[in-house]
């Protein structure tokens, strides 16, 4: 028999349950342990480029479960478009600002690519010049041909680790894509 004391957090703890069992989201301070978060993109300013973003939200929709991306306007993150080099400039998880930079986009590299890339910024993820085409957040030190737009497993779990709370999320910065020489051709310079 529940004491009246207990029923509060019994009841919040079955609505959590059931809510998880259904793949509900629920808000903070519910009594779920793990809810989803969604972060609300506003595309309304990305012009020609509008449809990458949409197409890297579900992307990452598809590779991560504790963070949905959902087009709104206004949004946690604001999406630009401008001549310069695309770049993420992050204020907190999930929040803050996106340009897409046409001088990368002239230069061939792939548009879904750069926009995934620059929300797994805004999601806590740094850049990681490994030049492999795998790692979405190798950029622009992976060649320009390449067309990799999705989160590797370790980036994909990086993230749902951020938004589970097991992970300190990264202080706020700013992220440009820059070309350089990956880690491999830097490392074979110096020989």
């Amino acid at each position: 028999m529940l004491r009246r004391r207990e029923f509060p957090r019994t009841a919040g703890t079955l609505l959590a349950l059931v809510l998880a069992a259904t793949g509900a989201v629920t808000a903070p301070g519910t009594g779920a342990s793990a809810a989803v978060r969604t972060v609300y993109y506003d595309a309304s300013r990305a012009g020609e480029f509008r449809t990458n973003f949409d197409q890297a939200a579900t992307i990452w929709n598809s590779s991560v479960t504790n963070v949905r991306l959902a087009a709104r306007t206004p949004g946690n993150i604001t999406i630009y478009v401008d001549t310069g080099w695309p770049r993420a400039q992050t204020t907190s998880l999930g929040n803050g600002r996106v340009w897409m930079g046409t001088q990368a986009v002239d230069q061939g590299y792939d548009r879904t690519r750069i926009a995934t890339h620059e929300i797994g910024h805004i999601l806590g993820l740094p850049d990681n010049r490994t030049g492999l085409c795998t790692d979405l957040m190798s950029g622009s030190s992976a060649p320009v041909s390449c067309r990799n737009a999705k989160p590797s497993a370790a980036e994909a779990s990086r993230v749902n680790a951020l938004f589970a709370g097991s992970l300190t999320a990264p202080a706020a910065t700013t992220h440009t894509w820059i070309p350089t020489l990956p880690a491999t051709a830097l490392a074979a310079a110096s020989r």
